[in-house]
């Protein structure tokens, strides 16, 4: 199916952006409960974080001499970024915090050129391993997702919940595994409707985010004032993007690999580019740092469907929504063990499409099993316990207390250091 008919790539888009909308909303939900947003700002930073979503999106899809990738990729906000901006927020203002954001799409875009040169440490023992290890790390968040997600609510792993999402993995996998062309494709949307209407008729569903929301958004730049530059706050959102780039590369190969495309060192310079870019702009109209969101990479093994027709549709449903507010609230009323269960399934094939790369290792050689066992321990090991580094100073906690990161950190240190023998 590499050429789709419009309303096919219209529906695929939707199955894109509701893979990764959970995702995205929960950063400005996150940082605006954190410092007091009132609901009007509140409001305004969801809705623009969803425009800025689409817009960065298209940014990375149209590939040109200078920025974008060119690959079927979705841009989101940055979840490592939520602690970081809530303590900067805090201990600064929120002025600090936007400048701090804008500096740090500045540097990305000014060292992308020199890290791109970097591929050159990351063979397939490597991507592999962190492939591998992005989507074991997610798998949590969809459990967490699964039982209703707060794990301290009294509700948590109710018996509804358990139900709700049994059923969107059982629709997903039944579809999977007995559709055929288009209906196959869509798999992942048809669980979410399932699972969403049974919920409605358990009366799960609430119609309050709709009834709301605003008609009409517009993005204003400095919506909540100029920004303030100060050197430690700079500091600390480079650190966070560095580490949002490492993830990236990892998404960027894991894409190539899927695609069976050869991912160069100036398609990679590209694409760090385009995630500079979208992070200024993110810092000019006060939303947050955005990066490519991964989950999105086991939704096209799902679907099978690997050309860039359904990204441009989602990037333009994206902007659509950040627009009209009315019609982003519906998209929250999925409730959150639907959602989960759908996440599960892409995530672990996210880790499917690590262990796929891993295929081609040779698993003789005791220098790459040491690399993907211990990458891989390490990897799980701080994600489980990220309080692990809690002793270093606060910037070495940001980077080291990242599993994918160290993971990342371990696999290259290893297999440079390790002979060959």
């Amino acid at each position: 199916m590499n050429q789709l008919k419009p309303t096919q790539a219209a529906v695929l888009g939707m199955q894109h952006l509701l893979a990764m909308y959970s995702g995205a909303v929960a950063v400005p939900l996150l940082i605006g409960t954190a410092l007091h947003f009132n609901a009007q700002q509140m409001t305004y930073l969801v809705s623009i974080d969803i425009f800025m979503c689409g817009l960065a999106t298209l940014i990375q899809l149209w590939r040109n001499q200078y920025v974008g990738i060119g690959l079927p990729v979705v841009l989101g906000c940055a979840i490592q970024a939520v602690q970081p901006l809530t303590m900067i927020g805090h201990h600064f203002s929120i002025g600090t915090m936007y400048g701090a954001i804008i500096m740090a799409g500045l540097f990305v875009f000014l060292i992308a050129g020199w890290f791109a040169k970097l591929k050159r440490f990351f063979p397939p023992v490597v991507t592999g391993t962190l492939i591998t290890m992005i989507g074991l790390s997610l798998i949590p968040v969809a459990i967490q997702q699964l039982g209703g997600g707060d794990a301290t609510a009294k509700q948590f792993g109710a018996g509804e919940n358990l139900l709700l999402w049994f059923l969107t993995i059982i629709v997903i996998v039944l579809i999977q595994v007995f559709a055929k062309g288009f209906w196959n494709s869509i798999a992942v949307l048809l669980g979410l409707i399932v699972g969403s209407l049974v919920a409605a008729m358990m009366r799960m569903v609430s119609t309050t985010p709709v009834t709301q929301a605003a008609w009409v958004h517009v993005p204003t730049p400095f919506y909540f004032g100029m920004p303030h530059f100060e050197w430690s706050s700079i500091l600390t959102m480079c650190v966070v993007a560095l580490v949002s780039m490492v993830e990236s590369t990892g998404v960027f190969l894991a894409l190539g690999d899927l695609l069976q495309q050869d991912v160069a060192t100036d398609d990679l310079k590209r694409g760090y580019r385009a995630e500079g870019i979208a992070v200024m702009l993110g810092g000019i109209f006060n939303t947050f740092p955005y990066t490519t969101f991964s989950q999105n990479v086991g939704l096209l093994q799902l679907s099978g469907i690997k050309t860039k027709q359904p990204i441009y549709w989602s990037a333009g449903l994206l902007m659509l929504l950040g627009l009209l507010p009315k019609m982003g609230a519906l998209v929250t009323m999925i409730p959150t063990p639907v959602l989960g269960g759908a996440m599960l399934v892409m995530f672990a094939m996210i880790a499917v499409q690590g262990i796929k790369m891993l295929s081609q290792v040779d698993f003789n050689s005791q220098k790459n099993l040491l690399i993907m066992g211990i990458s891989i321990g390490l990897g799980l090991g701080v994600s489980v316990y990220p309080s692990l580094f809690q002793g270093l100073p606060a910037t070495a906690q940001l980077l080291l207390g990242n599993g994918i990161v160290i993971s990342t950190i371990a696999a290259v240190g290893l297999n440079i250091l390790l002979p060959k023998r």
